[in-house]
């Protein structure tokens, strides 16, 4: 179905030049026609003024009162036609009132159709008054009569081109502003698919370092516990006891991803710290021997939050793929960034065959902070991971 537009978007262009129309129109139009009828007859006179005058007020209502846009100019439009007619009666009226006016009808009118209708009958009402008032109609026709007539199949064409190029501009507006609302929607849609993506892959990042981890160890421990539970009371009670905090720091992360705690349960205090406690319970759990040098930095906590999941990672890859003997964790902190180096003396890999989720995640982990992740292998030489993260200005 075929959009109506309204008749406001249509006269868009109008009000712009409605100003200056209207000197125009008091200046050629009605004070010639009150100086010409100054000097007939007192009652044509006076009639003349008064029709003149009654009309100005009212175009000066309709422009500057509110009011219906609808009824009002056209009760304008209807005492402007009577009013030019009435103008071509009297001795110095004419074809010249009506030729000014008409830009009114299609100004003020409500549709195309009524500025027609309207101007109709204003130009009829002076060419019958002219007709009358010149006396024979091969004297008149030669006058204001083929002015009016001329004037009036100008107007109409005028007009109606006018208004078709003013009705094609305003569908072109309204298509373009129902095209920018679409594309607005679609964009706003992407944004939002956009987010949802981040946020799965976020959400798959920290369970893959945080959960699955803690998962992981948990069999593996579970495992060597089951193998000690008769031989080796001792190692099985601190391999269950390492169970069950490994279990408990898991249900903590959960709490963190679902939303019921407020941060991670980090506790307060420098990088090193949180490091240390990690890199124990890695020696403890697996028997690796592990060396580190780790000053008591201090950083905020999404850059200790991104040190320890990176390596965590690097003690889980160590842990299942490296069969490594000892592994080397440095913490240093230089001029414009804190660096973590985490290196093992294991099997080694071709780096750039590696498809694992870990890697990615460590790096995008760390590019969302402005850092970045250097890993340097070979089979058989080890694996050294490099993390380094910007301080922003942090002692």
């Amino acid at each position: 179905m075929k959009r109506r537009i309204p008749a406001e978007q249509q006269r868009a262009w109008m009000p712009a030049l409605h100003r200056w129309y209207a000197l125009v129109w008091v200046v050629l139009g009605l004070a010639p026609s009150v100086i010409g009828g100054l000097n007939d007859p007192a009652p044509q006179r006076y009639t003349a003024l008064a029709l003149l005058v009654v009309t100005g007020l009212g175009y000066a209502v309709v422009r500057c009162l509110p009011g219906n846009p609808v009824v009002r100019p056209t009760a304008y439009l209807c005492l402007l036609a009577g009013t030019v007619s009435a103008m071509a009666w009297l001795p110095g009226g004419g074809a010249s009132l009506f030729i000014v006016s008409l830009p009114q009808f299609w100004i003020l009118a409500a549709s195309p159709r009524a500025a027609v209708v309207l101007s109709g009958a204003a130009a009829a009402g002076t060419v019958v008054g002219s007709v009358e008032w010149a006396g024979p109609w091969s004297e008149a026709v030669t006058g204001n009569t083929v002015f009016a007539l001329i004037g009036y199949a100008a107007g109409v064409l005028v007009g109606t081109l006018l208004h078709r190029s003013a009705e094609e501009a305003a569908a072109r507006a309204l298509r373009l502003s129902t095209e920018l609302e679409s594309a607005q929607s679609e964009l706003a849609e992407a944004h939002r698919r956009q987010g949802a993506v981040e946020e799965r892959e976020r959400l798959a990042r920290e369970i893959h370092d945080t959960l699955a981890q803690g998962f992981a160890s948990i069999i593996v421990l579970a495992e060597a516990a089951r193998s000690t539970l008769g031989s080796e009371p001792e190692r099985t009670a601190r391999q269950l006891l390492s169970i069950e905090q490994t279990a408990r720091e898991n249900f903590a992360e959960a709490r963190v991803l679902v939303g019921s705690a407020p941060q991670s349960g980090l506790t307060p205090g420098p990088v090193g710290t949180t490091l240390r406690r990690t890199l124990d319970r890695f020696a403890e759990d697996t028997g690796i021997t592990v060396l580190a040098e780790l000053p008591e930095l201090t950083c905020d906590q999404q850059t200790r939050i991104a040190l320890l999941r990176c390596t965590q990672e690097s003690l889980a890859n160590v842990r299942k793929h490296a069969g490594a003997s000892t592994v080397s964790v440095f913490l240093d902190r230089q001029e414009d960034r804190i660096e973590l180096e985490i290196t093992d003396d294991g099997r080694g890999f071709v780096v750039e065959r590696s498809r694992g989720f870990g890697l990615d995640g460590m790096r995008r982990r760390l590019a969302e902070l402005g850092g970045e992740l250097t890993v340097t292998s070979s089979p058989g030489d080890g694996t050294r991971v490099l993390a380094a993260l910007p301080t922003n200005g942090q002692e």
